[in-house]
């Protein structure tokens, strides 16, 4: 699931981003620099971070194990859940965008936040496979399901 999560973040933003650089106004240098440059180092850093950082990695275990621990991605519930809450957050991109257009702000902080959230989903997806890797684990997750 982690890996379907960063999947589905990944193709919003991108989406958001094709559409932005549509519709806002301004030259290509400050909409790369906007939507690419700068959200794309904010990507980098949290997803670097928590695999680097070990009390970083060991509070996103922690998260994944309770998540896992609680059922929390292994129903469809849960999947729909998530894909609700990304769905959600690219709804205020699409609202700064369209405000933005009609005068507003250029909205820099929502691609770099939604930016900085799939760097996490990513994180996450690679410190699950880890943790699905490591045999005491393993064990523990396979006596559990």
């Amino acid at each position: 699931m982690q890996y379907s999560a960063f999947v589905v973040g990944a193709l919003i933003y991108a989406a958001a981003a094709v559409h932005a650089w549509r519709v806002l106004p301004g030259d290509a240098g400050l909409k790369l620099e906007r939507m690419v440059l700068y959200p794309g180092a904010l990507f980098l850093v949290t997803l670097i971070a928590p695999l680097a950082a070990p009390p970083l990695r060991q509070a996103l275990e922690t998260h994944i194990w309770i998540s896992f621990r609680t059922g929390f991605g292994q129903s469809v519930i849960s999947v729909l859940a998530l894909t609700l809450v990304l769905a959600t957050a690219a709804g205020f991109i699409y609202a700064d965008t369209a405000a933005a257009v009609h005068g507003g702000r250029f909205p820099a902080s929502a691609f770099a936040g939604y930016a900085a959230g799939v760097g996490v989903l990513l994180a996450q997806a690679v410190l699950v496979r880890r943790m699905e890797r490591d045999p005491a684990l393993r064990a523990t997750i396979e006596g559990a399901a």
